[in-house]
């Protein structure tokens, strides 16, 4: 399951980054809070998996 989460803020983010140069306006900014939002969930999934050290 980490892997998974891993690959998916991984391409999330170069999907971001690669939506600012294909769209413009209101699509550009549409997109980027979507893929936004998968990066913070990716994230937050990510943070609540982690092993605990003692």
């Amino acid at each position: 399951m980490k892997a998974l989460l891993w690959c998916v803020l991984v391409l999330a983010l170069l999907f971001n980054v690669a939506t600012s140069f294909a769209f413009d306006g209101v699509q550009q900014v549409l997109v980027s809070v979507g893929s936004g939002v998968v990066v913070i969930g990716s994230a937050v999934g990510l943070f609540l998996m982690r092993t605990k050290r003692s």
